[in-house]
């Protein structure tokens, strides 16, 4: 029986898993709920003959690799799937899961849980058929991608750099496509200090921070580069204590994305280098995070041909996009690990009040893997 045909008939266990998984809420700054889901998805891998290695966080939620085949030859294959959501605790409850009109809707459904499942019934299916190969496969369950990674980056390095493959379960582009190259993201805070002073008396004696600011944020929209990828976005502002107040303070949060490490280390620079324009008011850039890009290079073109080769031998036409935001496989692949991204499920909504799995493209995915867990040759 053909792979896709066989995980139709999974599809009743698959959606099962996929909500018991979305029941189980998990907001990234929920330390205690997002413990629950990734011991949940560690017991479930487990059950499967999983050997599971937890990874205690103090902030965040807690992470778990699940190893298959721990002594095979080779270099593992390693599913990397978060759990956390953006949705708020309490959110099923004004908008319970359903199916409805050949979709799976739920809170965290399509971002990422749907990729969860699809690794555990995958292994499970190939298990069942005798068919998972005798090759090392881990699944690495992590637990705040939607706030940055920023506890679990070094885990995923730590784990990234044994594998031969990476397969980041992140939710499909439009049309089932993968995603070959994503944007690198920086984001990065202002704090303008001015000089309070009263609006109407003496005006002339304070430093108006918005007005510095609104000079800063005319430099870095400057920086836009919307033909070449670049963005430069200030996201948030707070400013301010009176309507008679000549303000002292602003603080405000910049977003940068660029398609390539030489680009956003050139951004960084520029918006690093931020000087006042009114004399006596201070200026501090703080850069608090950045996400590499992940770059459609020569590792990223020859692992597509690979993938392509293998959907063709199962009469699945694969196909890839570039798209903006990053994915913790942006971690991987800049580690020059070959990495393969949005082998999750196709749907819409990601992080809106109307995210859903498309529940047709499920076997699909799943067929996909499984040729990918058979046939992959590691360079």
């Amino acid at each position: 029986m053909e792979y896709q045909t066989y995980f139709e008939r999974r599809l009743p266990a698959m959606l099962d898993l996929l909500t018991k998984l979305v029941m189980l809420e998990s907001p990234s700054d929920n330390k205690r709920l997002v413990d629950r889901v990734v011991e949940f998805a560690a017991d479930e891998a487990s059950k499967r003959g999983a050997a599971i290695i937890h990874f205690p966080m103090q902030d965040v939620g807690d992470l778990a690799l699940a190893k298959w085949n721990a002594e095979a030859p080779g270099k593992p294959i390693l599913f990397l799937c978060h759990l956390d959501t953006v949705h708020p605790a309490g959110t099923l409850a004004g908008r319970p899961a359903r199916l409805e009109d050949g979709r799976f809707y739920g809170a965290g459904a399509l971002d990422m849980k749907a990729g969860a499942m699809l690794a555990l019934e995958v292994i499970s299916g190939l298990h069942e058929r005798g068919e998972l190969p005798p090759r090392p496969i881990w699944l690495l369950l992590t637990s705040d991608e939607e706030i940055g990674s920023l506890a679990s980056e070094p885990v995923i390095e730590q784990v990234a750099r044994e594998a031969g493959l990476v397969l980041t379960m992140e939710p499909a582009a439009p049309g089932e496509a993968l995603k070959l190259a994503r944007k690198g993201v920086g984001t990065y805070r202002i704090d303008i200090e001015g000089k309070a002073a009263h609006a109407g008396n003496e005006p002339e004696k304070g430093l108006n921070a918005i007005i510095e600011f609104a000079q800063q944020a005319l430099r870095l929209n400057a920086l836009n580069d919307l033909k070449r990828g670049t963005s430069v976005s200030v996201t948030q502002v707070t400013g301010g204590t009176a309507s008679n107040v000549i303000p002292a303070h602003v603080t405000a949060m910049v977003d940068v994305r660029a398609l390539t490490a030489q680009a956003l280390s050139e951004l960084h620079d520029a918006v690093m280098s931020a000087a006042p324009f009114i004399p006596g008011c201070h200026v501090k850039v703080t850069a608090l995070h950045r996400r590499p890009p992940m770059e459609y290079n020569a590792q990223m073109q020859r692992d597509f041909a690979q993938v392509k080769a293998i959907g063709e031998r199962l009469g699945i036409t694969v196909r890839g996009e570039s798209v903006g935001g990053g994915s913790d496989g942006s971690i991987t692949a800049a580690l020059g690990i070959p990495t393969l991204d949005g082998l999750g499920a196709d749907g819409e909504g990601m992080h809106a009040v109307h995210e859903n799995v498309l529940i047709s493209s499920l076997p699909r995915r799943a067929a996909l893997l499984a040729g990918i867990l058979r046939d992959w040759v590691m360079d």
